[in-house]
């Protein structure tokens, strides 16, 4: 059996009309003749709701004995006995007596649901269990009878019912919702304004949240494609450290405030060596943003900031988050950081976000990796120190007289200062620098590059040596260091890249823009030929600028197999590079192959459906095509025996039938020929700007007289589609209606416009589809329910659900209110982005 609806009437407090309304809708059910009971409504004395009461069917209550006391309750038993189309349930939260059949009124009302019976409720916004506390904060009142926020969200409706606080009051003050004894303490605790206001807030935020979560399922049914309101991309930037959590949680609540928010998680590593992050974090924050709806991104860049606002310019962001430094105070010497240098060069097109952590000011963290192309900024730092230092140690040490020994070791300080910042040339000029003065000022005879102790000649000699020893091993560390680090980028990438690929989770289009993303490029591109002498051609390609028409045109390509290149162009990669660059163009070529196969696969399975359809078609032909032309034959073989003399009532009769059988043949070969046309793809619309009014009448030739009622309005936008194909789906969707909607419930075909779209929907009263049958009905040969089969072959909703898809449209089929199907046809009005107009040539026109 299939699950009742839930619908809930959500109030901010007591009074403000929720059971009213409850009522009201109960009525105007039964006026429609719908089978509605009130399983528990309580009217508290109120005289509107009590006599809101009247002419509805009540099922008696079970009473219920208590401390000495009698209570009563909603019989469930009772209900689900009468088994009504729709139950009121006043107080979802309510708790019930003990003794009662479940502890709770929402699980009477969740064996409701389960038995088919829909049901209507009401609940106050302070009795969602989520909310307790902050409820509680406002007025001081701790609520004890609670509903799961689970069960509320799961109501097919809710409907908010408002009312200001002012407005509140007053129905307070005139006796309309408590007795007059009660009204002077409710108006001063509990129904202050400033309780009411909040609580109101509350409610209208906690529908709004459901409200934007219909809307997302809506565009996402009916494939609305114009962004309603602004997208904000983020951009968070990730430096490995534990800091990261809290960005990426904060840029998350950013994109949540408006309408599509998006967020690009961003690691940017060098490309000397790559800063060093813990992989275990990374991975933890890779996972956190997939887990929020974000992407994780690993790009490689020599300067953090450009590479952060390069790609975010690239992604087309509008905001960067990032975290305040972690650099101690004194470190600012070094340069404003990061943060401050994005914020400077972010332009007036992006905002940035520099969001506080617990990591501020404790410094790093990292291992920060030193390889040989250590920069500008340290190069020039190590020449300083090298030549610099000495000079400068040599005057100071002219006013104390230290020893040969100890002033040695003070310049092979400075020399190995100067191979850690600079590398191995600073060091051998900083030693050769050292020795000089060392012997200029430190060894008889004085101010003189001459020395006369020859034991102090094996001392500069040693001086030089060890200096030179020092430097040479301090730079080979750093180059060793600097290998390590990039293998293990390296590896972080490759098996990132790997895991994707293997999972099916990456496109060729995406695995290009990752590879251009990664080395920085302007544009990536899969080339391919057939043969040596074949022309190349792009397989897939992302990026901007002119598309490249062979490998030799790029900045940088590299070679798979005989056939396929990778090709980037921006910059020259070096040598070191073209090892991951490699790994990206063989990953590449997998990822081709199984887009490929995929297709073949999609073609099978086309083949496949092929053969089912013509099986069907025959099992058609056999049966359902033979026996109009029975019909008609033995009709025309009648009338043209000379055994028996016909009246002219019998002639006309026979000559009816004749008519009749000729009219289902023709339908029948028309759908046939249609869904054969659509099988095999020769369906070619012809797109022109046309109002609704002008087809959707031509289409109700076939159908008695007074069998539909029609309301499309003149105002309604033009809509893009082909005349001819639209008139054939509407005819089939009305057809279908008439023949199930009762002879005196006309069906009704109306128009109406949402967003960039136009929606045609065809009602009807007649019994309906289930929910799970609901896409099986728009299969070829399909007929639901006991339909016989003189009814058609079950061609009439596919073929026209493929003439609305073949024109950019759809059509689904939704549950009439009070009974019956509706089928929606949407489709794309002019002048939309996604309904621009495609002149075909006119002698191609399906119709």
């Amino acid at each position: 059996m299939a699950r009742g609806k839930l619908r809930i009437y959500l109030g901010a407090a007591p009074g403000v009309g929720k059971t009213y309304a409850m009522l009201s809708e109960a009525h105007r059910r039964v006026e429609r003749g719908t089978d509605c009971v009130v399983a528990f409504v309580e009217h508290y004395g109120r005289p509107r709701t009590e006599v809101m009461l009247h002419g509805l069917e009540q099922v008696p209550r079970r009473e219920l004995e208590y401390r000495g006391a009698v209570f009563t309750e909603m019989d469930v038993d009772a209900v689900l006995r009468r088994a009504p189309a729709i139950a009121l349930v006043d107080e979802l939260a309510h708790t019930n007596i003990p003794g009662s059949r479940n502890a709770k009124r929402w699980q009477d009302v969740e064996e409701l649901l389960a038995a088919g019976i829909d049901v209507i409720s009401t609940v106050n916004i302070q009795h969602l269990e989520s909310l307790g506390d902050v409820v509680e904060s406002i007025t001081g009142v701790r609520q004890r009878e609670t509903v799961p926020d689970e069960v509320v969200r799961r109501a097919d409706q809710i409907e908010l019912v408002d009312m200001s606080p002012q407005a509140l009051r007053r129905r307070m003050a005139h006796g309309n919702i408590y007795q007059p004894d009660k009204v002077d303490a409710a108006l001063s605790n509990y129904f202050r304004p400033g309780n009411l206001t909040a609580l109101r807030e509350l409610a209208l935020l906690w529908v709004a949240d459901r409200v934007d979560e219909y809307l997302k399922q809506y565009r996402s049914e009916h494939r609305v494609s114009a962004i309603w309101g602004s997208r904000e991309r983020i951009v968070v930037g990730l430096t490995g450290g534990p800091e990261g959590r809290t960005l990426i949680r904060r840029a998350a609540r950013l994109a949540e405030k408006g309408a599509g928010g998006e967020v690009l998680a961003v690691y940017i590593a060098r490309s000397d060596g790559l800063t060093s992050a813990s992989p275990k974090e990374l991975a933890v924050q890779r996972t956190l943003v997939e887990d929020l709806g974000g992407t994780f991104h690993h790009v490689v860049g020599d300067d953090i900031p450009i590479a952060l606002l390069d790609f975010a310019r690239g992604v087309n962001a509008t905001q960067i988050v990032l975290g305040s430094s972690r650099r101690k105070a004194w470190q600012i010497v070094f340069g404003p950081g990061v943060g401050a240098t994005v914020a400077r060069e972010s332009g007036p097109d992006l905002d940035v976000h520099i969001v506080t952590h617990g990591e501020v000011a404790k410094g790093r963290g990292l291992p920060v990796a030193r390889g040989a192309r250590l920069g500008r900024a340290r190069i020039i730092w190590g020449w300083a120190v090298g030549l610099a230092g000495p000079a400068v140690l040599a005057v100071l040490l002219t006013t104390v007289n230290l020893g040969l020994a100890n002033n040695m070791l003070l310049f092979l300080t400075l020399t190995v200062a100067a191979a850690l910042l600079g590398g191995l040339l600073p060091a051998l000029a900083s030693a050769a620098f050292g020795s000089l003065l060392l012997n200029y000022f430190y060894t008889p005879p004085l101010h003189r590059l001459t020395i006369a102790d020859p034991k102090n000649i094996v001392a500069i000699v040693i001086f030089f040596g060890v200096a030179v020893s020092v430097a040479s091993v301090v730079d080979l560390a750093a180059r060793r260091t600097h290998q390590a680090a990039r293998l293990r980028a390296e590896s972080e990438i490759l098996s990132f890249l790997a895991g994707n690929v293997l999972r099916g989770e990456t496109s060729l289009e995406e695995l290009l823009e990752r590879v251009r993303e990664t080395f920085g490029m302007e544009s990536a591109a899969l080339l391919e030929r057939a043969g040596e002498t074949e022309p190349w051609t792009c397989a897939g390609r992302a990026g901007f600028g002119p598309t490249l028409e062979r490998p030799e045109d790029a900045d940088v390509d590299m070679p798979v197999g005989d056939h396929l290149a990778l090709a980037l162009t921006g910059r020259v990669l070096p040598a070191e590079d073209r090892r991951v660059l490699a790994a990206f163009a063989a990953q590449a070529a997998v990822v081709l192959d199984r887009r490929r196969l995929q297709e073949e696969a999609d073609r099978a399975r086309a083949l496949a459906e092929g053969n089912r359809i013509r099986t069907a078609l025959l099992a058609a032909v056999s049966h359902d095509l033979r026996t109009p032309l029975a019909g008609i034959k033995a009709a025309v073989s009648s009338l043209r025996s000379d055994d028996v003399a016909w009246s002219e009532e019998d002639q006309a009769e026979l000559l009816e039938g004749i008519e009749e059988g000729a009219d289902r043949l023709d339908h029948l070969v028309g759908n046939l020929l249609d869904m054969s046309r659509l099988q095999t793809g020769t369906v070619t619309p012809i797109i022109r700007e046309i109002d609704l009014d002008e087809v959707v009448p031509m289409a109700l030739g076939g159908v008695p007289e007074g069998s539909v009622d029609l309301d499309i309005p003149e105002s309604l936008a033009m809509v893009a589609v082909d005349a001819g194909l639209l008139e054939r789906a509407v005819a089939n969707l009305v057809e279908n209606a008439v023949k199930y909607s009762p002879p005196d419930r006309p069906v009704l075909v109306s128009g109406s416009a949402i967003a960039d779209r136009v929606e045609v929907r065809i009602v009807d009263r007649g019994p309906g589809v289930p929910d799970a049958a609901k896409e099986r009905i728009f299969e070829p040969f399909q007929r639901y329910g006991d339909a016989p089969r003189g009814a058609g072959v079950g061609l009439g909703l596919a073929v026209a659900r493929g003439f609305a898809e073949a024109m950019g449209g759809t059509l689904d089929a939704e549950d009439t209110p009070g009974g019956g199907l509706t089928m929606v046809l949407s489709l794309r009005a002019a002048g939309s982005r996604t309904g621009q107009l495609t002149p075909v040539p006119s002698e191609r026109q399906v119709t």
